[in-house]
């Protein structure tokens, strides 16, 4: 079998169309990102997105660039094929959640590649199409509502929206939302902003308005209080920060503090987002894909995961369409649906990627 013979990062930035707001505090005007590169002793060529997050992850690029030379002598030489040690490898370094999921999505790609296949074609799908969700950010109404327009103009049928810092004006703008779009389906992610006090009047606000579920209300270390949020059954609870890695997802597991799970691949790869993507299978949990704010490449390769068995609810796979530009031909969407047959017509541009690389 082939072994790794290099790795490479190379960053680049993509303007967005308006920045994204989210949490307490943060902001983000333009994806800031990297692509990793992984190639074999047989010239087969693996790639993947690092979706740097300093507030989330605590990963920079340049924290990213130093966690690459580390892993560099300890993956050189492995058999792309050789999961148990790369994992084991990849284990053994903590944290590094954005710079260990693309390693992982790129080295299958390239093991893929090494066999003479496509992603796709190793990832078999369990469905002919899937749900998309578009995320929307803190905003005015009147921004929240252009933004949604755009995102339903080109298909999109449910989304994703960031509340919790005004329980007055969130529900306003949802309410905006609904009038606007009285067919589309709505959800809110609070991004750890309730207190345990106050996350019950919220959530019954948001009952009211007909929200499908609500993601991480409370700060995840209150883990008391989510499960009995949950207990109450006002509505359906994401995990999603956590959730971070299998380790953390046995614990809400066993916890029982949520009812769906929210699969980041951007941090957790395909070997690990497969792992808990039966794990929560067998709990009898739903499950949804979210693209952790990705350009339209790595959109594409979260896609492919969101057709996998267990995948249940609509996927975060539609923010690539707040950049503007990108270097992967990502397909539309058709009334609310992405097809598997349009996905993978998509093809890395290279040129259009020298545009936005940073070099």
């Amino acid at each position: 079998m082939a072994t790794i013979k290099d790795l490479r990062l190379i960053p680049f930035r993509i303007p967005l169309k308006a920045p994204l707001r989210w949490g307490k505090a943060s902001e983000m005007a333009a994806l800031e990102h990297a692509l990793l590169e992984v190639e074999l002793s047989d010239g087969a060529l693996g790639r993947a997105e690092v979706a740097i997050r300093p507030t989330i992850y605590g990963e920079t690029l340049g924290s990213v660039r130093a966690g690459l030379e580390y892993l560099r002598p300890r993956l050189l030489g492995l058999e792309a094929d050789d999961q148990e040690a790369i994992r084991a490898v990849l284990e053994g370094f903590p944290c590094n959640h954005a710079l260990k999921g693309a390693l992982d999505t790129a080295i299958w790609e390239a093991w893929a590649r090494s066999e003479g296949e496509e992603l796709h074609q190793v990832l078999k799908p369990a469905k002919h199409r899937v749900r998309v969700a578009y995320l929307l950010g803190m905003a005015s109404e009147e921004e929240m509502l252009a933004d949604a327009r755009m995102a339903y103009g080109a298909g999109v049928r449910v989304f994703k929206v960031k509340v919790g810092r005004d329980l007055e004006g969130d529900s306003r703008r949802i309410a905006r939302l609904k009038e606007a779009f009285p067919d589309a389906e709505l959800y809110a992610d609070a991004n750890e902003t309730l207190s345990p006090k106050d996350a019950e009047r919220y959530l019954l606000a948001w009952k009211e308005l007909g929200l499908l579920y609500v993601e991480e209300p409370v700060p995840i270390e209150e883990v008391e209080a989510r499960r009995k949020l949950r207990e109450k059954k006002i509505l359906p609870l994401i995990a999603d920060d956590s959730a971070m890695t299998p380790k953390d997802l046995r614990r809400e597991l066993t916890l029982d503090t949520f009812d769906v799970l929210n699969l980041k691949p951007a941090r957790t790869g395909i070997t690990w987002t497969l792992e808990m993507l039966s794990l929560a299978r067998e709990k009898g949990k739903r499950a949804m894909v979210g693209s952790q704010a990705q350009s339209s490449f790595g959109a594409y390769q979260s896609a492919l995961l969101a057709f996998q068995q267990g995948v249940t609810e609509p996927n975060e796979l539609a923010f690539h369409l707040k950049a503007d530009g990108g270097f992967f031909s990502f397909p539309p969407f058709r009334e609310g649906w992405l097809y598997f047959e349009d996905l993978v017509e998509g093809r890395f541009d290279e040129e259009a990627f020298r545009r936005y690389a940073l070099m």
